[in-house]
């Protein structure tokens, strides 16, 4: 292990926020092929069908939705549970590391849950019909074929509550369906490789330490928490493995920061454009203090009580409001007075956006419209 001698250099609150938006690529958008966009975020998060669309149109350089379908369709990219017990896009490669470095997590979710405990079922019983599962799904099938298929020898609430089990912690990924945005609301599943090991879930872990301090980076072994909720012990032992690649910071608070060597740190007052996030936006999402992006006065207009995230304005690198389809334009929503260059700015973010979704769902999140019922009176709302 390597010995830091010497005071640790001292990291801004700003430069931090600079950082995490260089290596989320929305500092400037870069000409990159979908699936190295999204190995360079580390992950898309993919509740929201259209989600992952919007967060590479904010990052990709002529960014074209087809290449993202033909991605999924070719499986090049894979949608899955994984992170915080939430869907995320993610490349091929990295779903199977990924996975084995959140299983823990994954299964207690759900084999701890009271509404599986309820109805008698054990660990063992999700584990015994795991193989069960995992050949039905060779084929991609809907839920409720699952659920049919466990209840022709079991009892039908029984059998609902163990996919409800499995299809959380189960190697498993999302099939496409079509539709606007390749996944529709109700998903078809397909079997994605085998159980991981306990050496592979440590490896994984590992992975994932390096993956996400190269997407996220400095950071607090909280943070890499609030992001995966992966045990602190066991994030604390992959940041030892992985010693003699990381460099340490001291942030604005006194904490310890960790990152890999040479990653981007830029400085801060390198300008950040006007973007138009999608909901959950993993820029906003990725630290255990939202503060380097979300300023804390925004953060419950943003981040709602039952843990939706909505589509944000961001300006100069931090959010600023929030925004939505309106009649085939973009109503924003400020919490505070913007500038005109920061109106004009998100005015051509604007432009483009439109176009992209009146090719594909006008109303793109429309089912979270009254969330705006709920916004305190805002500073300034336009049409753009």
């Amino acid at each position: 292990m390597c010995t830091v001698t010497g005071p640790r250099p001292q990291l801004s609150a700003r430069r931090l926020g600079r950082a995490t938006l260089a290596r989320q690529l929305l500092l400037r958008r870069e000409r990159l092929d979908v699936v190295d966009a999204v190995r360079r975020v580390g992950a898309l998060q993919a509740q929201e069908p259209a989600s992952p669309y919007l967060a590479l149109w904010n990052r990709v350089e002529a960014f074209d939705p087809a290449e993202l379908d033909t991605a999924f369709a070719e499986r090049r990219l894979v949608k899955a549970t994984l992170m915080r017990i939430t869907l995320h896009a993610v490349a091929a490669a990295e779903r199977a590391p990924l996975h084995a470095a959140v299983l823990r997590t994954l299964r207690a979710s759900r084999l701890a849950d009271r509404r599986f405990t309820s109805t008698g079922l054990t660990a063992q019983d999700a584990d015994d019909a795991l193989p069960e599962v995992l050949d039905l799904l060779q084929q991609p099938r809907t839920g409720a074929e699952v659920e049919t298929a466990l209840a022709g020898h079991r009892d039908p609430e029984t059998a609902k509550r163990l996919w409800w089990a499995l299809k959380t912690y189960a190697p498993v990924r999302h099939a496409p369906t079509g539709g606007s945005w390749s996944f529709g609301r109700r998903p078809a599943y397909q079997a994605a490789g085998e159980v991981p090991g306990e050496s592979e879930q440590t490896a994984g872990v590992v992975h994932l330490v390096r993956r996400y301090l190269a997407a996220f980076g400095p950071a607090t072994v909280a943070d890499v928490w609030a992001f995966a909720m992966v045990h602190r012990p066991r994030v604390r032992a992959a940041l030892e493995a992985l010693d003699d690649e990381l460099v340490r910071y001291e942030g604005p608070s006194g904490e310890e920061l960790v990152d890999l060597a040479g990653a981007a740190l830029p400085d801060e007052d390198e300008p950040a454009p006007p973007r138009l996030l999608g909901m959950w936006d993993s820029a906003l999402l990725a630290h255990g203090d939202r503060a380097r992006v979300v300023p804390e006065e925004h953060r419950r207009l943003v981040g709602r009580v039952n843990g939706d995230s909505l589509p944000t304005l961001l300006v100069d690198g931090r959010v600023a409001g929030v925004w939505r389809p309106v009649e085939g334009r973009v109503e924003a929503t400020a919490f505070e007075p913007l500038p005109a260059a920061a109106w004009d700015g998100l005015a051509a973010e604007a432009h483009v956006l439109t176009a992209l979704l009146a090719d594909r769902e006008p109303t793109a999140y429309s089912r979270y419209a009254h969330w705006w019922a709920k916004l305190p009176e805002a500073a300034q709302v336009r049409l753009l």
